[in-house]
């Protein structure tokens, strides 16, 4: 979208705006004014206008072309480079969005360049003009108030990741099989944002760091440690989710061995069932087999078999078979299977 608003201001007031770059330049080389430059997605052409004019470092413009940078703060000679990571949570998506800022400041001139949705830097620009004391202050007024309003935007996102930590609890101790899946994708966010917001703590003690030594004013020495307190709770909060992750994982994985350890205890007392039936079968199977077997045999009738004519040949058929059968009925039930 290149240019979203250019403006020159005078004692905290805008008093231009300018309709291109070159008349921006023009009024700033003619010190009228403090300049802001907010810029979207610019095109390397306009990246490369602005760098040329206010003198951008080479590396510093490269970081800006190629973007997905780290959050940081370099000095380079009169001009600061910063890096800021934003984000935002997206509740229809129950997801967490990064965004990247880079904001050039220097002595008379301030240069955004959004590359996301996030932070609403128009929001941030509406603010100061409410506010023309402190845009008197100059671009490191600006600088700050960027700080605030990503540090700001970074609360909301801290709620939703811990109403989502909640639901995943909940689903825990359901037994929802994609919860794994869940945990897993909501700790690699947690893990980004915490890439987002741990490097700001170094970044604004590098900025105390330097009150004296830029003559920074009280009142935004007095806004800057509201940014860092705000911040320092953000970053406390971003810890605690990834611990509070880690221990539902575990418990997660405590959860599902024992699921599994039931399926299984009730598998094994299943098959132990179904081997005393089958024990329980196979033996009234052999009582059976054993007359049937006797009554084969004799029920041949054979010329030559003896006890065909024998007096006591079907008495003796019978108490064979009911020897047989009490016999294996005695073996089955000593071994339990009757």
């Amino acid at each position: 979208m290149g240019i979203v608003d250019n403006a020159v201001y005078v004692g905290g007031l805008r008093v231009a705006e300018p309709p291109s770059l070159e008349v921006t330049y023009e009024l700033l080389r003619e010190k009228r004014g403090m300049g802001w430059i907010g810029l979207y997605r610019p095109t390397d052409a306009e990246i490369a206008s602005v760098a040329e004019e206010f003198g951008f470092h080479e590396l510093a413009v490269e970081d800006t072309v190629h973007a997905h940078q780290r959050p940081k703060l370099e000095r380079y000679g009169d001009v600061l480079f910063t890096v800021l990571r934003p984000a935002r949570y997206l509740d229809a998506e129950e997801r967490v969005e990064f965004g990247e800022l880079h904001v050039f400041t220097t002595a008379d001139v301030v240069v955004t360049v959004r590359h996301a949705e996030s932070p609403d830097v128009g929001r941030v620009r509406r603010r100061l003009e409410r506010t023309p004391s402190l845009l008197t202050l100059g671009p490191e007024a600006v600088l700050y108030a960027m700080l605030d309003e990503v540090v700001d935007e970074y609360l909301p996102v801290c709620d939703g990741l811990e109403n989502d930590i909640d639901e995943i609890e909940f689903q825990v101790f359901e037994g929802d099989e994609n919860v794994s899946r869940r945990i897993y994708e909501l700790t690699r966010e947690v893990i980004e944002f915490q890439r987002a917001t741990r490097p700001l703590r170094s970044m604004l003690a590098s900025l105390r760091a330097g009150f004296e030594k830029y003559r920074v004013d009280d009142e935004l020495q007095r806004y800057l440690r509201d940014v860092e307190d705000h911040l320092i709770k953000v970053v406390e909060r971003v810890d605690g989710f990834r611990v509070l992750l880690q221990n539902i994982l575990t418990v997660n994985a405590t959860l599902v061995g024992q699921r599994q350890n039931t399926e299984m205890q009730l598998m094994t007392q299943a098959s132990l069932e179904q081997n005393q039936e089958v024990k329980l079968i196979s033996s009234w199977a052999a009582i059976l087999f054993a007359p049937t077997l006797v009554g084969t045999i004799y029920g041949m009738n054979f010329s030559s078999m003896p006890e065909l004519d024998w007096r006591f040949g079907y008495p003796f058929a019978l108490g064979l078979m009911a020897a047989v059968c009490g016999t294996l009925y005695v073996v089955f039930k000593r071994r339990g299977w009757l």
